[in-house]
């Protein structure tokens, strides 16, 4: 488990006696907080080509088409 910051945000800047600062310096992976939707190349396609196949006038979607909203 990674050390913990002992300082507010400083948005990417390093402090010299913060431990997990430290272990950054050292190379340590940034943690990741971010999971997208659709993690790998093949859903993103897959993704893309259904929104550009849609076609509102066959769906008759109303004046704003929400069909890929969730």
């Amino acid at each position: 488990m990674p050390a913990k910051h002992n300082h507010p945000a400083n948005f990417g800047r390093r402090v010299a006696d913060c431990p997990r600062c430290l272990e950054l310096d050292q190379g340590a992976a940034p943690i990741a907080r971010f999971t997208p939707a659709y993690p790998n190349a093949q859903d993103q396609r897959a993704r893309i080509e259904a929104i550009r196949a849609h076609s509102c006038k066959a769906s008759r979607c109303g004046p704003v088409c929400t069909a890929f909203d969730w």
